[in-house]
């Protein structure tokens, strides 16, 4: 066989022993590692894969990943997303489904701080349901809402997703992490436009919360100092040159237990709580960026990128017609692959084909998100959805994916637009020098 027919071979095995659910990480090495070896020798790819496997674990770049974790975890337990919901109940609970936009505005915030789609859904699960439930929302609005609204946690930096996808194609934390903000915000208006548009054609889907007065609204946003204040340190500072982003992680999970401390409501059971699910995470993530880099390595080999890129760059066809294509399989690869899997594996594939179509690389991170972001609210494999639906045993998991379609096609438009305009990306990281 030749290496190409090598490595179409691995990725076959690999897409079959991903659908029977094995660890995606070591299904990612053990294919990596196989491959390599009928390439090369047993004993290279046995080296190989001891190198990656030591240069992940102990890559400076990848400790923003356990910190941005640890921040999220800490401003979950300490009670920082209960602020950020109750004042956006305060200002917009009045509006037909205004819950509803209630919770992505605090999806959107708490995103922020987290840098994790499923984090910020379970987050905002547990504060958000409740209250929805006792104004008698109707649950599949109330399960979508907060299914796709804890999808722009990837958007928002810290973005984890962001993170891998720097590291991969080597360009700046910083200038993606900015890029996140134009679009995270965009599509959080189109969420809450959606809900708005639902609830005021079928008012029972939503029912309208109690007035507040003005003094209770200006007195809600005592609820969102500790947000506020800790997206000033960690972007505010690396932007402005203080430190990098890897320093920017560590001082916002300080700062996160600074503030918690502050308040009480860290105690010394929850701080180990807080490690322990860091740790866990931390761990699944890195796996994941471990496996995906030995299978790279196979993969580079069996120069199936290069042919590929190649092969596309070559088609007689516009550019972005390449990239709907492009777009079209991520979309379809997120309703099967965990998103953050999905990226890692794709990412040196149209990379190549990126740079030869001479698209900007900072958008084309954009795009993956935003496409991915479909992936975490669609069957069979919507992490959000079934994350929300364990917050809400008494929803079917069918009504929950139902009340995540309308935001899909608000995503799919947004989609659109970015392409359409992909400046809408691009124009707040140029400011960066």
């Amino acid at each position: 066989m030749t290496p190409f027919q090598v490595g179409l071979l691995g990725f076959v095995l690999l897409l079959v022993l991903l659908a029977s659910s094995m660890p995606v990480g070591f299904v990612m090495a053990a294919v990596g590692l196989v491959g390599f070896a009928i390439l090369t020798t047993p004993s290279a790819a046995l080296s190989m894969a001891t190198i990656d496997l030591y240069t992940t674990f102990s890559d400076y770049n990848l400790t923003t990943i356990p910190l941005f974790v640890l921040m999220g975890q800490v401003a979950f337990h300490t009670g920082i997303s209960r602020g950020l919901f109750q004042a956006a109940y305060c200002w917009i609970g009045r509006l037909p489904g205004g819950l509803a936009m209630s919770t992505v505005g605090a999806c959107t915030a708490f995103g922020a701080i987290c840098g994790s789609g499923p984090a910020t859904s379970a987050t905002m699960a547990s504060v958000a349901l409740p209250e929805m439930r006792r104004y008698k929302y109707d649950m599949s609005l109330a399960t979508g809402c907060v299914a796709a609204g804890g999808g722009i946690g990837m958007l928002i930096p810290p973005s984890i997703v962001f993170i891998v996808y720097a590291i991969l194609t080597e360009l700046s934390i910083g200038k993606l992490f900015i890029a996140g903000v134009v679009p995270g915000l965009m599509i959080a208006a189109m969420f809450c436009a959606v809900i708005y548009f639902e609830c005021a054609r079928k008012p029972h889907l939503g029912p309208p919360g109690p007035a507040t007065t003005w003094g209770e609204k200006f007195a809600s946003l005592k609820g969102v100092w500790e947000t506020l204040l800790l997206f000033a340190l960690v972007m505010g500072g690396m932007f402005a040159g203080f430190y990098t982003a890897t320093e920017a992680a560590a001082i916002g999970a300080f700062g996160t237990i600074v503030i918690g401390a502050l308040k009480r409501e860290l105690t010394w059971k929850k701080l180990l709580q807080c490690l322990n699910e860091t740790v866990r995470t931390s761990c699944m993530v890195m796996t994941i960026v471990a496996g995906a880099i030995i299978f790279g390595h196979f993969l580079a080999r069996t120069q199936v990128p290069a042919e590929l890129a190649s092969w596309l760059a070559g088609l007689p066809l516009p550019g972005w017609v390449i990239i709907g294509m492009i777009i079209v399989f991520y979309l379809i690869g997120g309703c099967f692959l965990d998103a953050l899997a999905l990226d890692i594996l794709t990412i040196p594939i149209f990379y190549p084909v990126i740079v030869a179509l001479n698209y900007d690389l900072i958008w084309f991170g954009v795009m993956i998100v935003v496409v991915t972001m479909m992936g975490v609210i669609t069957p069979p494999v919507g992490v959000c959805v079934y994350v929300v639906s364990g917050m809400a045993r008494d929803v079917p998991l069918e009504q929950v994916f139902k009340g995540s379609m309308p935001f899909l096609y608000a995503l799919i438009a947004a989609a659109i637009l970015l392409t359409a305009f992909p400046r809408i990306a691009t124009f707040l990281p140029e400011l960066i020098k």
